[in-house]
Parts: structure tokens; sequence; C-alpha cells
């Protein structure tokens, strides 16, 4: 539980009314991303006021009205969910670069080269950002953002999104073993277990992924797994 003198006033407005609650906003925020926090270790007492500097309360008659509950903890889920949860200058910082790597990683293995067809290292990618100086927001939903990232870089790198269809042929031994390597990487079109025991399937990825796809495809078999690219297509086809 934090302190009272530690804790962030975490307000919502509706109703024609202020309610505020006292808290532990990096907490708030994680179990509004749905997270396993316990209220007991989010809220510093379990009051729900109007005034929270001024020590003055909400009642139970004005909660039940506009939150349906006079429940003070139920009352504070739905603050938390909904209302102004004010972070730190670091905490929004880190925010920040952990939705930056995201929207990198995404554009890395999603999108390649048009001239190679070979992925974008992620440092290009991060560096195609700051040229262009792309802001990452720290409250806007990361999958939100990148479209705009895409268009912010088009100008300073080349970048088609594309899909492969890959054909793979992987031995008996390992067959099985497959299977969540495959699973992982993209949408299987064709299965054919062959008379020598070995599975043949086309999976359709991104192309970025291509790469990293043959990595671990060839760390389980050896070196041994046969794979061709049947086709090529815009990726939202």
């Amino acid at each position: 539980m934090v302190s009272v003198d530690d804790a962030s006033i975490i307000r919502l407005y509706t109703n024609g009314k202020w309610f505020e609650i006292l808290a532990d906003a990096e907490k708030a925020l994680e179990f509004r991303k749905g997270k396993n926090v316990s209220m007991s270790d989010i809220l510093a007492v379990e009051h729900v006021y109007t005034d929270s500097r001024k020590g003055i309360q909400a009642s139970e008659k004005v909660m039940e009205t506009v939150f349906k509950t006079s429940d003070p903890i139920e009352v504070a889920k739905i603050i938390i969910e909904k209302g102004e949860i004010p972070l730190s200058k670091e905490y929004k910082a880190e925010l920040r670069e952990q939705k930056l790597r995201q929207i990198v990683s995404y554009i890395s293995r999603n999108g390649v080269d048009p001239k190679t067809h070979y992925p974008h290292p992620p440092d290009r990618i991060r560096a195609a950002l700051e040229e262009v100086k792309y802001h990452v927001d720290d409250s806007k939903d990361v999958n939100k953002q990148i479209d705009d990232a895409i268009k912010a870089i088009r100008p300073v790198l080349a970048i088609k999104f594309e899909a492969i269809e890959l054909y793979c042929k992987i031995p008996a031994a390992e067959a099985a073993k497959s299977y969540s390597i495959i699973n992982n990487f993209g949408k299987k079109l064709q299965e054919d277990w062959l008379s020598d025991g070995s599975l043949a399937v086309v999976i359709k990825m991104p192309a970025g992924m291509e790469e990293e796809f043959h990595h671990k495809m060839n760390a389980l078999c050896h070196g041994e797994v046969e794979t061709k690219i049947l086709k090529r297509s815009d990726i939202n086809e």
C-alpha cells in the first residue's frame, strides 16, 4: 500500500462533479491495462473524495446516484478505468521507449526494402524515426500509432509491406516439433505428410519475418529444411 504522502490524485469528472482517489499511479495504470493488481496495493486509503486536498469525501448517496454503487472500492475501480492518471516524467519516458520498441519491431517484422525484399534492421528504422522527429505518445495505444509512424518515415526510408507464401519441407525426425514454430510465424495454407514421413507445408507470413523463420527452422532441423518462396503479395491481400 502506498502512503498518503506518496500517493497521486487520480480524478474523474462525471455528472458535473469531480471524484478523486489517493493511489499509486503506476500500479493504477497496470490495473487499467488488465494486470492482476490488488486494490489494497493501489489505494492509499479506501475513500472516494470530491476534494481530496480538503479531505471532503463523496457521500454514499452521491456515489450510488452516479456510479450505481456506494462501495468505495468499486467506485475507485471506475475512477481508475475512466479517470486521469498522473504519471512521473521518468515513467512517461519509459512508456514512450517501450512503445517505440514495439513500433520498430512491428515495422521490422512486417516491412521490407522494396528492392532487396529483406527487412530493414531495427536500428535503421529507429534512425529513420529520429530523422523525421517522430514523437511517440505515451498515452496513446501503440497500435494506433503504427500507421502514423509508417507514414512519417516513408519520405526517408523505402519500405513495402508484403506477405509471402513459403513452401517448407521438414524432415520426419523434426516434423512434429516444427508445429509450434510454424504456428507462431504465420497462417498454414497447406499441409501434406509425405511417404517418407517428412512434412510439407505452405505458410503465409509477413515477408519481414522470413529470415527469422529460416533461422529457427534451420536450428531445429540442423540445416536440413527445404524452403522456397511461391508468391509475394501485398500484406493486406
